[in-house]
């Protein structure tokens, strides 16, 4: 049947020259979900788009939906559209029907008022609610004509005099203009590639050191501490329902006042600009402590039911049937704070990007102290780690863990495997080892290392992930894992816990990202 309604669809289109969809894959119907694409085309409108019955309905709006309840705005009823049009943006070639650039204006879910929309469609009157991130409250659409019709907003508690489309621009997918997807159209579809890898992140056409996100505004923080215990906050032009804002996360360290959800949510929303490098299109696995760090967490993978449909999701298509199916990536400052009210304290981004899972750009060493070890030997290991990296001619930087250890983290070319990555960690960490056999242990339980170091070549594992760069950990004082210049290694002050969540924002400010200039670079392991 949809094939059917579908059929004039793909009659209009030239699947070999438009990156558009052509309905052919399997999509999720949800039932109840609504977009609003802004379409530069010959002219300029609004593709109003409610799902029905397996397939996108579908009018053009030249004005745009508003919640002006005195507008009346024409409406085009057009051909239906796939399902899989409602994430669609990008570029339309020129010479094809609608040729021009489309962006992803709004989006959310739908009610209809009427137990039967689809009669209520061909009666010609459809009542309906848009729950949005720009579009809420009842609407209207009444025929006027064979394909014509007046879209309005009720007079309801959402109905805003005035309210113009035009002064709300940016795309509810990835704050871009039309303007700006236009300049880069591969940034978002590609229909040659599976499914699961055909919405492509921002930065993937342009590298992560030239990455930009934008901090919150001085109004959004205020905004954050002007809310009682509970309430919505917008944050770059996202709406977020935040909750037990008060709850304390972790206790207080040396005098301090305690740590609760807001302070990690602030901590979260200016970090993002920073950390975001290192969690942009990669899958992440979260540890969670919803009742603070002084109950036990838990490990939390699959994207919940309830997480907004703006987040950026990523389904891991070789997981095991009992295996997470579907990511969470962090893309956005927003995304950054929704993980932060939903008690993810720890954030553990894989080493490889979702486009290209089975080839990591990072090698990692774990530095992992045993009970007898001093944080004196850890930093002889690390030193030993530099020497080690200074001979053979490899990039590289150390990271405080913000508990007991410290990581080395490669940056490498997405060429190798993460069995290769994983033989050459090992052999480097089985020389650095073999100059101080009395600090390391290589036995596999903490019982068997008799309170020695392991220096642990096994993270680099597909899905096996170390702790990102500026995370907090789930200690007093909320630490943070903070990277490193090598000569940081012999300041007498160095702790692996000395930044928290309160003064790590400080020493970025004064000394910058030490990881920074690992981002550009994809280098080839050398022999050991």
């Amino acid at each position: 049947m949809n094939d059917e309604r579908l059929a004039k669809y793909r009659e209009m289109r030239d699947f070999t020259r438009t990156a558009e969809p052509s309905g052919d894959a399997e999509m999720h119907a949800t039932g109840d979900r609504f977009v609003v694409q802004r379409h530069r085309a010959r002219r300029r409108h609004y593709d109003l788009r409610l799902e029905l019955d397996g397939v996108l309905l579908s009018w053009a709006v030249p004005k745009g939906p508003t919640l002006d309840p005195a507008a009346r705005h024409m409406a085009l009823q057009v051909e239906d559209h796939p399902l899989e049009y409602a994430d669609f943006e990008g570029t339309i070639p020129a010479g094809e029907y609608g040729g021009g650039d489309v962006i992803v204006w709004d989006r959310g879910t739908w009610d209809a008022v009427e137990d039967d929309p689809a009669a209520a469609i061909e009666a010609g009157t459809l009542h309906f609610d848009l729950h949005g991130d720009k579009l809420v409250g009842r609407f209207v659409l009444v025929r006027r004509g064979e394909k014509q019709w007046l879209l309005l907003h009720k007079k309801d508690e959402h109905a805003e005099p005035g309210w113009d489309p035009e002064d709300h621009p940016r795309s509810v997918k990835s704050g871009r203009t039309n303007e700006e997807v236009a300049a880069a159209p591969e940034a978002m579809w590609r229909s040659d590639l599976p499914p699961s890898e055909a919405e492509i992140p921002l930065g993937a056409n342009k590298s992560c050191a030239t990455a930009h996100w934008d901090p919150p505004t001085g109004e959004e923080l205020a905004a954050l501490d002007e809310l009682g215990g509970k309430g919505r906050w917008r944050l770059a032009g996202r709406n977020l329902a935040l909750t037990n804002l008060d709850k304390v996360l972790f206790p207080a360290r040396d005098g301090e006042a305690p740590v609760t959800k807001r302070d990690l949510i602030r901590y979260h929303a200016l970090i993002a600009p920073v950390m975001l490098s290192y969690l942009a299109d990669r899958p992440l696995n979260s540890h969670r402590f919803p009742n603070g760090v002084d109950e036990p967490g838990f490990w939390h993978k699959e994207v919940p039911s309830h997480a907004p449909d703006w987040l950026r999701r990523w389904r891991y298509e070789d997981a095991d049937p009992d295996d997470t199916q579907w990511y969470l990536i962090p893309d956005s400052v927003p995304a950054l704070a929704w993980l932060a009210n939903y008690a993810a304290l720890e954030l553990h981004a894989w080493t490889s990007r979702a486009s290209d899972v089975r080839h990591p750009t990072w090698a990692l060493f774990d530095i992992d102290p045993g009970s007898r070890t001093t944080f004196e030997e850890v930093l002889v290991l690390a030193r030993l780690h530099r020497t080690a990296m200074e001979h053979l001619g490899v990039e590289a930087r150390p990271k405080v863990t913000g508990q007991r250890g410290i990581q080395i983290w490669v940056p490498v070319e997405p060429r190798y495997t993460y069995a290769e990555t994983r033989a050459w960690v090992e052999k480097v960490s089985k020389a650095v080892g073999g100059t101080v056999p009395e600090l390391v242990s290589w036995a596999w339980t903490k019982t068997d290392r008799r309170g020695l170091a392991r220096l642990d070549y096994t993270q680099n594992v597909i899905n096996k992930t170390l702790v990102a760069p500026y995370s907090a950990r789930p200690r007093p004082g909320a630490p943070v894992s903070v990277p490193l210049e090598w000569d940081e290694l012999d300041d007498p002050d160095l702790a692996p816990d000395r930044w928290t969540i309160r003064t790590v924002l400080d020493r970025i400010a004064t000394v910058g990202d030490p990881f920074a200039a690992l981002l550009d670079v994809e280098q080839q392991l050398p022999p050991v």
